[in-house]
């Protein structure tokens, strides 16, 4: 009973995008199982899908190899990204003026559990 309740996770830290956008991806493969999650990150047109699609390939690997789960029935049951440290960076502007500009970076999670379906 214990198997069917693991969570295998993997996490990618620092990634220069913001979470406001990665959240836009993470929600559309939230509850789908790996390979539908594949197959939506493959087409979507957004420039955060590459590292979430990184992110879970790695989750797939972990409960592969250290969970001993099938990655054919594996399900995505958590995917959430955090906002990590934002980069301050100066702008320079008219009349001597410096404008701040933040880059923001996240760290996106995501956790795949064997699901029987």
């Amino acid at each position: 009973m214990a198997t069917e309740t693991t969570e295998v996770k993997a996490i990618a830290r620092y990634i220069r995008i913001s979470p406001f956008k990665v959240r836009r991806v993470l929600d559309q493969i939230r509850g789908k199982t790996y390979r539908e999650a594949l197959i939506i990150l493959e087409f979507m047109p957004y420039r955060a899908c590459e590292p979430v699609l990184k992110v879970l390939r790695s989750a797939a690997a972990n409960a592969e190899h250290n969970a001993g789960l099938d990655r054919a029935s594996l399900v995505i049951s958590q995917a959430f990204a955090d906002q990590g440290p934002v980069l301050k960076r100066f702008q320079p502007r008219a009349q001597g003026r410096a404008y701040q500009i933040r880059k923001p970076t996240c760290h996106i999670t995501v956790a795949v559990s064997a699901g029987n379906e």
